[in-house]
């Protein structure tokens, strides 16, 4: 099981990388903007489901990197805590001026919306690359059950994330508009996001 102080660290973070600007919230509010409270909704838990997937990737590949090799698990939070820094730097030199835009206004069923939003998410490789770098930070190995820890971890992730896009589908007009009057906003939130990539990227790369 998670401790409190492992598990409170990573709710913390985990609000914070998904409530800062990116293509899932932004195509969220986009869609809650154009088609209303409920598609934004549907979409927006189909995004956030769609990260069931990546979690069982990283359960299957870190679990068995530790069973092959200690060394190789090193190696994977080293190459992950780089990543991470390189996606901070990013954040970091973004220059902001968010824009959401609505997307095309189409037909298509709560349910295909959901699924047209797992589907998306399912298939990023960025968000597997991401989550293979963010959940080892995470997780404490000398606990044991790893396997355990990491798929704690990408429920965590999963259920705060469809928490907030789901608010970010209910709320996409008023949201939207707000980031729209105001850009520096999410110049903000990358200048914050940025600087929690790269601690936590420093920080896995540092504690091997």
């Amino acid at each position: 099981m998670l401790s409190p102080e492992q598990f409170f660290a990573f709710l913390a973070a985990a609000l914070l990388i998904t409530a800062s600007p990116g293509p899932d919230n932004l195509m969220v509010l986009g869609m809650g903007m154009s088609r209303g409270r409920r598609p934004g909704m549907a979409f927006g838990l189909g995004c956030a489901i769609g990260c069931l997937s990546h979690t069982l990737l990283a359960v299957a590949g870190v679990s068995a990197l530790i069973a092959a090799s200690p060394l190789a698990f090193t190696a994977l939070k080293v190459c992950g805590g780089l990543y991470l820094v390189w996606l901070g730097v990013q954040a970091l030199r973004s220059r902001g001026g968010t824009q959401v835009r609505a997307v095309t206004p189409g037909e298509p069923s709560l349910g295909r919306l959901f699924f047209r939003g797992v589907f998306a998410n399912a298939i990023n490789p960025k968000v597997v690359l991401f989550f293979l770098s963010f959940l080892p930070q995470f997780v404490q190995a000398e606990r044991g059950q790893v396997g355990l820890q990491i798929a704690l971890l990408g429920l965590t992730f999963t259920a705060q994330a469809a928490l907030l896009f789901g608010l970010l589908g209910y709320f996409a007009g008023a949201i939207g508009q707000w980031l729209n009057r105001r850009p520096r906003a999410g110049l903000w939130l990358d200048r914050v996001a940025g600087t929690v990539f790269v601690t936590l990227g420093l920080r896995l790369i540092v504690s091997r």
